[in-house]
């Protein structure tokens, strides 16, 4: 792996811990992730992934330690649109009107929401909706959608906006395999042709083992940090996890 300079970081966390209450969720968090990196945040369910991911988005605010975004404070990031993310368990209102293609369109209005749809931003969104394997559904209003698909509409709209980095919190629970090979291309293909940062949530990685630089495994602190490779010569398969990774990580306790 070429040696990563500090202006090719896009995330950052150096010693940081986080509480809700006295229950430690972060702690003492040092990580980076690179530009052009597809690097997969793994552990047990309350294991703080997702509270991580929202302290590396300034959507919490650490207990100490700093974290950095492009450089800078993430409320400092002056291009929110560089910025993809996809939270867990996320919900479309039921009454949501509008189509496929209209909420797709939305994450494509992050950069510049005051000029006119262009040619460029149509073929964004027609692309994204591809990408998850929706095409035939573009004009289906999102309510009419099971949830799996719905999951779909929104993991599209994260990448209508061609963001520098892809945050993902368990995108594709929920979602058929052959949607999830789908999405592996077109996160494979953020990385590789823009140079796009991913930082991937996922209890089950098969489809994406062979893209991954790295493997970032979390238990409250970071246990393990490296290769795929590396993390499957202790025994850990990245294909199915679910149950071999709690039970590696109890025998690092």
């Amino acid at each position: 792996m070429p040696e990563i300079r500090s202006r090719d970081l896009v995330l950052e966390a150096e010693r940081v811990s986080f509480a809700y209450g006295t229950v430690a969720a972060v702690v003492d968090v040092s990580l980076h992730v690179a530009a052009g990196e597809f690097c997969a945040l793994v552990g047990p369910n309350g294991s703080g992934k997702s509270t991580l991911l929202r302290l590396l988005l300034g959507l919490a605010h650490a207990d100490s330690g700093q974290v950095r975004c492009f450089g800078v404070d993430p409320h400092d990031v002056p291009d929110r649109w560089r910025i993809g993310y996809v939270p867990q368990r996320h919900e479309l209102a039921p009454e949501l009107p509008a189509t496929v293609t209209e909420v797709v369109a939305a994450g494509r209005l992050a950069r510049g929401w005051w000029r006119r749809p262009r040619r460029d931003d149509r073929a964004a969104v027609a692309r994204s909706i591809e990408a998850v394997a929706l095409t035939d559904l573009a004009d289906r209003p999102v309510r009419t959608l099971s949830g799996g698909q719905q999951q779909r509409v929104l993991i599209a709209k994260a990448l209508a906006s061609e963001p520098s980095v892809l945050v993902l919190d368990e995108p594709t629970a929920g979602v058929d395999a052959e949607s999830q090979e789908l999405f592996r291309e077109s996160l494979v293909s953020a990385v590789r042709d823009r140079g796009a940062a991913v930082l991937l949530v996922s209890h089950e990685l098969g489809a994406v083992a062979d893209a991954l630089d790295r493997v970032i495994v979390m238990k409250q602190s970071i246990v393990f940090d490296g290769a795929p490779g590396d993390l499957a010569a202790r025994g850990v398969s990245l294909g199915v996890h679910v149950d071999d990774l709690p039970l590696w990580l109890e025998r690092l306790g």
